[in-house]
């Protein structure tokens, strides 16, 4: 079974600004497991960039990732959102393609929205699509499938209301799925959102995988989790 991630004090650093920063938000780095809320609290004593930056949260699992009823795979809305949204394509027919622009999408419809990303268009994040396009959507499997932007049911993206999918994916749903390693990664946020706003995203996460643990899994599921920003150091968080 992979070992949880490490998180290591001695990363190497630049001597440019943002190595010197680094370095410095080294220096008081936790080293054992914070509540929830002592985390989000220390990591904002870490010296910041200038811009608004990106709250990530890993999890290391107790999955064994080659086995099949172990692999996590599913979609999570942050209570609070994630401050960011996302650009949605929507694989509908010609009857939802208003309703699935409506709601956000940038493109939608069947075979000529297949055709444009067969000719290489890719300026989307989210693909969503109507069980009954999935045979059409299927020709873009080696086109989609490598970058993680196949339509799929697990992750809620392939769904008769294609409308309401839109929506929530462009509002900041996401989806996520164990890595080979068993870590599994979100955005809860940004460091510009209040502590209250953080700590509830992380909390969801941490209760939304919580949740999904694989019937065949023993022993410790939930064995390491972590927060950080963009441009600092992690702090563990007790999960």
């Amino acid at each position: 079974m992979s070992q949880p991630p490490k998180i290591s004090s001695k990363a190497k650093v630049s001597t440019s600004s943002g190595g010197k920063r680094m370095r410095s938000s080294l220096e008081s780095q936790p080293k054992t497991p914070l509540a929830p809320a002592e985390a989000v609290k220390t990591l904002r004593t870490f010296k910041a960039p200038k811009f608004d930056q990106t709250v990530n949260v890993v999890v290391n699992l107790g999955i064994d990732p080659k086995t099949a009823d172990q692999a996590l795979r599913g979609s999570i809305s942050m209570p609070f959102g994630i401050g960011r949204s996302a650009r949605v394509v929507c694989f509908c027919q010609s009857d939802k393609v208003a309703a699935a622009k409506a709601a956000g999408a940038i493109e939608a419809g069947g075979d000529e929205l297949v055709a444009k990303i067969e000719q290489g268009w890719m300026e989307f994040d989210v693909a969503v699509a109507s069980p009954d396009m999935m045979r059409v959507v299927s020709k873009l499997g080696k086109v989609l499938g490598p970058k993680g932007l196949m339509p799929s049911p697990k992750a809620g993206t392939v769904t008769p209301d294609v409308a309401a999918a839109v929506k929530e994916y462009g509002a900041g749903k996401q989806e996520y799925r164990n890595d080979d390693g068993g870590n599994v990664h979100c955005v809860i946020g940004k460091m510009s959102f209040k502590d209250d706003q953080l700590i509830a995203n992380l909390n969801h996460f941490i209760a939304v995988i919580d949740k999904a643990r694989p019937a065949s899994v023993k022993g410790t599921y939930l064995k390491k989790c972590a927060i950080h920003a963009a441009m600092s150091p992690s702090v563990l968080v007790i999960a």
